[in-house]
């Protein structure tokens, strides 16, 4: 029997309890009729998708939002009932759950476990309930130590703790103090993002317009950390969690021996991935399309006639350039990056026959370094990564 080609699943809930100033996320607060039609109707197109993947196995699972724990549990579980359903799920595969900890966790968490979900990835962002306010978070630190403990003692050992550095009013001191916090607890997994400014959001809007321009109920708001400031935040995120023992292993992403998250190290390595749910984004067989982004008419899809045809809308087949490009950029985001033989294998050519001249300029400016046939970002490199990543993009259209 051919061995099944592996597939990673990501679906999306578009719901939160209130959205976050920094959010450009699809997502927004609904009423509990509104969550139960969409949680049907995200079911039907789960089983409808499932017939289009007979020959893969999933071997991850991410609920993300939104605010997938603002659900019922019971959601939670009919929701994974139709995923075996509908695919061949390997007995091992990752499932993660996104937990916000203002959601009331406790009661959750039991059903979560009993439905096959094995790892938590609880939002925290910052130890300062200043800053979580100045963020727009629903929780305290307290409440995030509770959901902790809660998760603990119901036999989760496979949690992240999400976490936001150059946020308004955080200092080099206190984001120290968040880290050290976080640190004492023993995740398996640190996720430690510096803050977006988003066109679109609030904070879009207060710190991202010209001066004056901003939001007047944020203008009082504090001022955001300096380039310099941000950088130094970085580097102490690496020192602290390195000497803890966190393994730095994708530039924003620390993780203890094997609990890597393996969903996500499937995307920056190539996995095909399918998006289910409003919005949700797939890559898989050659082709990248995304779903309908109006909840008003994706809950009108009828799953049972060409349903799965309209939510997709158009369908972009990937030329060899773009799965080129996308296998560097996304590649060199871990911190071991890319190999040639990987290169050759997927593209039947060597990769300094594509790339030979950046990689050696790269190279010459320390944004490089290259062991063997394996080539990875230096730590200069990953200051200015956005600028090295797109020196990887070909022109023409290959």
């Amino acid at each position: 029997m051919a061995r099944k080609k592996s597939l990673e699943l990501y679906i999306h809930i578009p719901f939160c309890v209130r959205k976050c100033l920094y959010c450009d996320f699809l997502s927004a607060s609904c009423c509990g009729q509104e969550q139960a039609e969409y949680m049907d109707q995200l079911r039907s197109e789960i089983l409808a998708s499932g017939p289009w993947y007979e020959g893969y196995e999933v071997e991850t699972v991410f609920i993300g939002g939104g605010t997938p724990s603002i659900l019922e549990p019971e959601q939670i579980t009919l929701l994974l009932q139709a995923v075996r359903r509908a695919f061949a799920v390997a007995e091992d595969a990752e499932i993660t759950i996104e937990a916000n900890p203002g959601t009331f966790l406790g009661k959750k968490l039991p059903i979560y476990k009993e439905a096959g979900i094995n790892r938590l990835s609880l939002g925290l962002q910052s130890a300062s309930n200043d800053e979580l306010r100045w963020l727009g978070r629903i929780h305290t630190f307290e409440d995030f130590l509770k959901c902790y403990q809660w998760a603990r003692m119901e036999g989760f050992s496979n949690i992240n703790v999400d976490l936001m550095s150059a946020i308004p009013g955080q200092t080099v001191e206190s984001w120290r103090n968040t880290l050290r916090k976080v640190i004492m607890l023993k995740p398996e997994h640190i996720s430690a993002y510096s803050l977006m400014i988003e066109e679109g959001t609030a904070f879009g809007r207060r710190y991202g317009a010209m001066p004056g321009q901003g939001e007047d109920s944020l203008a009082l708001w504090p001022e955001l950390p300096g380039e310099e400031e941000e950088r130094g935040m970085y580097y102490l995120a690496q020192s602290l969690l390195g000497e803890a023992g966190y393994e730095q292993y994708e530039i924003s992403n620390f993780s203890r021996a094997e609990c890597r998250c393996r969903h996500n190290v499937g995307y920056w390595t190539g996995a095909e991935y399918l998006g289910l749910g409003l919005g949700a984004s797939s890559c898989v067989k050659g082709q990248r399309f995304s779903n309908e982004t109006d909840r008003e008419k994706y809950q009108k899809l009828d799953f049972s006639l060409d349903g799965l045809e309209l939510l997709h809308g158009h369908i972009h087949l990937q030329s060899r350039k773009e799965r080129m490009e996308e296998f560097m950029f996304l590649g060199l985001r871990m911190l071991e990056g890319v190999t040639d033989m990987a290169f050759t294998r997927e593209f039947g050519i060597h990769m300094e026959s594509i790339y030979g001249k950046v990689m050696e300029d790269l190279t010459k400016k320390g944004l490089l370094k290259q062991k063997g046939t394996r080539i990875a970002l230096t730590g200069l490199g990953i200051d200015v990564s956005n600028y090295v990543l797109s020196c990887f993009l070909l022109d023409g259209e290959g």
